[in-house]
């Protein structure tokens, strides 16, 4: 584990002494909440899958004084999940906060969908966050910390999206996973709550949101009139991990510049106008 200078762009660290895994976190999103939540103070495991990226959010965490490290797991595979659990557990200590950010989902009509493009994103996005929600209740309830889960969603767990059928439906899924996972967990001192984009301009959905077509296309869906940007994801996720956020539980907070008013449009086959 690396450690450097005690230096952080906030006046105040609202998550010292708390251990994050944040899954997915080598780039767009994911890296965002991972180095905001060691910037707030938190120490963070970068989890990856084949991004040598990694290497670099644990480096930018350190840098702004925090403690990172990085580790490889496929989040749909269950023996992978245990191993980086157990990881967690021998070098941070154990965890108090888990974001479920690692997340698939490519363009198939629903004529064209196969099965194993339909399994493939459910088991990451559904049951990889299953998995590693399960794991990381347990750990939070064993070690009787007050532990939070924030599961990242969609506006699409709400607004169909044309050709992706399977992230719609992933994404609804973990919805109400979000809602029975925090029934459950309430009286154990483990909140989990929801964080769902709009259209954030992550790397992946650069030419989208930089061209002129598509600017225009995000202004008659977006009231804010823009993308978002993944630090302002990673804001609202570190307020739901810290004592500030105590009394929400079974939450979903909508971070779209208000794209939520407009529900009921036809989505296109545009592929990148929302994470």
């Amino acid at each position: 584990m690396q450690k450097m200078r005690d230096e952080t762009n906030f006046a105040s660290k609202r998550l010292n002494g708390r251990r994050a895994l944040v899954t997915g976190a080598s780039s767009g999103i994911g890296r965002a909440i991972a180095i905001r939540l060691g910037q707030e103070g938190a120490t963070v495991a970068v989890n990856y899958l084949v991004d040598a990226d990694a290497a670099e959010v644990v480096r930018q965490i350190v840098d702004a004084g925090g403690e990172a490290i990085g580790i490889k797991a496929d989040v749909s595979d269950e023996e992978q999940v245990d191993a980086m659990f157990l990881r967690v557990k021998k070098v941070l200590g154990g965890v108090d906060i888990l974001v479920n950010n690692a997340g698939i989902g490519e363009f198939h009509p629903f004529l064209e969908l196969n099965l194993d493009d339909w399994r493939k994103v459910i088991d990451v996005d559904l049951t990889g966050a299953f998995l590693c929600g399960q794991r990381a209740a347990r750990a939070m309830v064993g070690d009787k910390t007050n532990g939070a889960i924030i599961n990242i969603t969609s506006v699409h767990q709400t607004i169909p999206w044309t050709g992706y059928a399977h992230y719609c439906a992933a994404k609804a899924g973990l919805d109400m996973l979000t809602k029975t996972m925090a029934l459950e967990l309430a009286d154990k001192d483990v909140r989990v709550n929801s964080v769902a984009p709009g259209a954030i301009a992550t790397q992946s959905n650069q030419e989208a949101t930089s061209n002129l077509e598509s600017k225009h296309h995000l202004a008659r869906r977006i009231p804010t009139q823009r993308s978002g940007r993944p630090e302002e994801i990673a804001a609202v996720v570190a307020f739901l991990c810290s004592d500030e956020a105590s009394y929400i539980t079974g939450a979903t907070i909508y971070v779209d510049g208000g794209r939520m008013l407009y529900p009921n449009f036809r989505q296109g086959s545009e592929t990148a106008l929302s994470r």
